[in-house]
């Protein structure tokens, strides 16, 4: 598996937005739409909290690609989700980033250099072109074989896509 990022509401500014602002005017009902995920979510076996914002994920998928280079520290991706989608927290906050980075055993000070001098933004902006290759519209959307499933799906429709694409069934 690969991870390839997507440019999710990138003109989020550095303080956030809540939730209320992107979807409220729609006429979306948010507790609905929180109860919708969680209880996916929790059909899964994966936590979800109640999140009132969102914010930048730029800097975290560029922590993310510096760890996807160093062998055993895929984790960051779990630590991410569980900080972001868990507990809510501001995942475009660099002293955050090198927290989650330390707290899976990533070297604090390289994480803060990674993410203060940029040194993975020509990879992740690489990501974005090829998620808009794909026709990637949102997240997560997953690829193999040339056909792609987005959204949360049960385990059955991913295990349906891979088979298509030629891998033969983990069951």
């Amino acid at each position: 598996m690969q991870w390839v990022f997507f440019p999710l509401h990138p003109d989020t500014p550095a303080e956030g937005r809540s939730l209320e602002s992107m979807f409220g005017w729609r006429g979306h009902d948010l507790q609905a739409m929180h109860q919708r995920m969680a209880d996916l979510m929790r059909a899964e076996g994966l936590p979800y909290g109640e999140r009132t914002h969102t914010y930048n994920s730029r800097l975290a998928q560029e922590l993310g690609k510096w760890a996807d280079s160093l062998p055993g520290f895929d984790a960051i991706h779990d630590a991410l989700f569980a900080a972001y989608f868990v507990d809510g927290s501001d995942i475009s906050d660099v002293e955050e980033l090198v927290r989650l980075a330390a707290a899976i055993g990533l070297p604090a000070d390289e994480a803060r250099g990674v993410l203060t001098e940029r040194r993975f933004r020509n990879e992740v902006d690489r990501d974005w072109q090829k998620s808009r290759q794909y026709g990637v519209t949102g997240v997560p959307t997953f690829v193999a074989g040339g056909r792609s499933v987005g959204g949360a799906q049960p385990y059955q429709v991913l295990e349906q896509l891979i088979t298509a694409a030629g891998v033969p069934s983990p069951r």
